[in-house]
């Protein structure tokens, strides 16, 4: 099988899904707009061949500069699991006569208030929102929505450029720090408990589910540097804080038609247990999440994935074993990492529990948090009890310091 796969080498998690089509024989034909030589090692080994084009975003001139590249050659698939990418992986299946999501099947993954529009008619509840592409259209969203309101870009993934507004002096404030984003979403705010619902699809069928648990939620997060994050890959579906949520994605995935590869999709527990969709995207979900999930199975799913959308199913036991959940750390401090406090008492109490750790090396720059998910460092640990993994992620979190100077 032959695969065209847009961006293979980044963001981080990309390598390994170039990986995964590799490992499982299909010839992928990578494009980016980096140089070949600028590939890490592993992906330009999983390469056929590869392809750089002068502005991946580009949609009609990708189209003619990878149809010219493929002539001769059939391609069964064109994969892109970076959000900013879908709708041009999109476009070249129309102009290829590739399976998979069209242009139109995509906008609504891309475009926030299109996709609750979709949602809305088919009965999932989401807050209440409005489209905005000035000042005067985003009071006026506010006033729609009522106070507190969240404004966030149409287009954006995670939490970037993304605000709760409680009042008009917060609404003037945050009217300034997304004077660069050409149009944002205007939504009722969702007091409540954070998760995800992360699938690998093919053809519709889900083949696989997760949900994560946020702790705190990423714009908590976002806003407190002091904090160590955590997501938790839950063990038991069924559980109740989870189970309503589960539902409500099975019917967003059938709402918003989506064929095979990964979603990830954000929704709230309110405290009377209702769920409420926050969005979904066509991609696998950043922060890592990925490799949790790996953990929480003893599975490969950047291979899982691959076996997906090239074969129709994944032959990996992908039974849960685990409570697993990642810790990202934050330096104290400016300047270049010095030392760590706290790691060998750590390891020494919960080392059994603890399936992967990386943290930057002593001597780097400090990472800037508020732009990098992982900070300073991501740790994962796991149990099959859910408040056993909850504590020992409040370890990691509390009795681990990194400090810069």
């Amino acid at each position: 099988m032959n695969v065209v796969m847009l961006s293979p080498g980044f963001p981080d998690d990309m390598p390994h899904f170039t990986r995964g089509l590799a490992a499982i024989g299909a010839r992928v034909f990578g494009v980016g707009d980096q140089p070949r030589s600028g590939l890490k090692p592993e992906v330009a080994a999983a390469l056929t061949d590869y392809l750089q084009v002068r502005s991946l975003w580009q949609e009609e001139d990708v189209a003619r500069e990878v149809s010219t590249w493929m002539r001769g050659r059939t391609v069964d698939r064109v994969e892109c699991l970076w959000e900013p990418g879908m709708v041009v992986a999109a476009r070249l299946r129309e102009v290829m006569g590739i399976p998979g999501l069209t242009v139109e099947q995509t906008i609504p993954f891309r475009d926030k208030e299109r996709m609750k529009q979709v949602l809305d008619a088919a009965g999932v509840r989401t807050p209440r929102h409005a489209r905005a592409r000035t000042a005067h259209e985003v009071f006026a969203g506010v006033e729609q929505v009522g106070y507190p309101a969240i404004v966030k870009p149409i287009a954006g993934a995670g939490s970037a450029d993304t605000y709760r507004i409680d009042d008009e002096d917060d609404l003037q404030r945050a009217l300034i720090m997304i004077g660069h984003v050409p149009e944002v979403s205007v939504e009722e705010f969702i007091e409540g408990e954070e998760y995800t619902y992360d699938t690998v699809c093919s053809q519709g069928r889900i083949l696989f589910e997760n949900v994560a648990w946020y702790r705190p939620g990423p714009l908590t997060a976002r806003q407190n540097p002091w904090i160590s994050p955590q997501a938790i890959c839950m063990r038991d579906l069924a559980h109740p804080d989870v189970a309503s949520g589960v539902a409500m994605g099975h019917k967003v995935i059938e709402a918003l038609g989506f064929d095979s590869g990964f979603t990830h999709m954000e929704w709230f527990r309110k405290p009377d247990g209702e769920a409420v969709f926050g969005e979904i995207g066509g991609r696998s979900p950043g922060g890592r999440l990925t490799h949790v999930m790996n953990y929480s199975c003893e599975a490969d799913l950047f291979r899982g994935w691959a076996e997906a959308v090239c074969t129709g199913a994944i032959r990996q036991n992908l039974e849960k074993r685990y409570y697993a959940n990642v810790v990202f750390k934050r330096a104290e401090g400016t300047g270049r990492i010095r030392r760590y406090e706290g790691l060998d008492h750590l390891m020494a109490e919960f080392g059994e529990n603890v399936a992967h750790i990386d943290l930057v090396p002593i001597g780097s720059p400090r990472r800037d948090w508020r732009k990098v998910v992982t900070g300073d460092g991501w740790i994962v640990v796991r149990h099959p009890d859910l408040a056993t993994v909850c504590e020992i992620g409040d370890r990691f979190g509390t009795d681990l310091r990194i400090f810069a100077a």
